[in-house]
């Protein structure tokens, strides 16, 4: 699964330049410590646009038709093998994917004893990259208040990640961007096979703190490599 993540860098320029963007984001701060339910920079293509744009969702999905909105939690993932066999994510999959910035994100390896060790993972350029990912309009039944929630798609891991857990988050290529946010590409079985596991040698891991765990702690001391 993919429960942490980072956006470190999130500078106009790059982001603009990353996701083809046809205006300039706003300045960012810089998070550390992404956790679900909070906000996140997602890129999506409306249908009858042809620019992507930058759009904040809350991380954990919750359908249109659901009604219960504590269901987000246990839907921060989404399994790529059964995308589109699951109502929960079928009707998303064909017509609401994004991408998820990110410049990186935290797994937790097993250890013979003693707690997991929390791993730091990013690109070896330490470039911002995409989570495939679906988005969702849910409409708060009292409020009428319409909450935009989305998932990140997982799938089996690279040799990099494996030693460390059997899921890894879905990156994309920025050559595949395009083909993703398409809302007009019904191409499922194309779209399945975008889905692969990011080159290994690409991208690097390492330990870091288990300050991490705390939700609440967000600084930069938390990607510095210890051990």
């Amino acid at each position: 699964m993919c429960g942490r993540f980072t956006l470190t860098i999130p500078d106009p320029d790059t982001l603009a330049q990353a996701f083809t963007l046809p205006g300039m984001p706003p300045d960012l701060p810089p998070r550390f410590n992404i956790a679900p339910t909070q906000p996140v920079l997602t890129v999506v293509r409306e249908t009858g646009s042809d620019d992507n744009a930058l759009k904040v969702m809350r991380w954990g999905l919750i359908p249109s038709w659901s009604k219960d909105p504590s269901i987000a939690s246990r839907l921060i993932n989404a399994r790529s093998e059964t995308l589109t066999e699951k109502p929960t994510f079928r009707t998303a999959f064909a017509r609401r994917r994004c991408l998820i910035v990110a410049d990186g994100f935290y797994e937790w390896q097993k250890q013979d004893s003693g707690p997991k060790v929390p791993m730091y993972i990013s690109m070896t350029d330490h470039e911002v990259f995409g989570f495939a990912g679906l988005w969702e309009r849910w409409t708060e039944p009292d409020s009428g208040e319409a909450i935009t929630t989305c998932t990140i798609i997982t799938g089996p891991p690279n040799e990099l990640i494996a030693p460390i857990h059997n899921r890894m988050p879905i990156i994309l290529p920025r050559e595949a961007y395009g083909a993703w946010l398409d809302p007009d590409n019904k191409d499922q079985a194309a779209l399945t096979t975008l889905m692969r596991p990011y080159p290994a040698d690409a991208m690097t891991a390492y330990p870091v703190s288990r300050k991490v765990n705390a939700v609440a702690y967000d600084s930069p001391d938390l990607i510095e490599r210890v051990g």
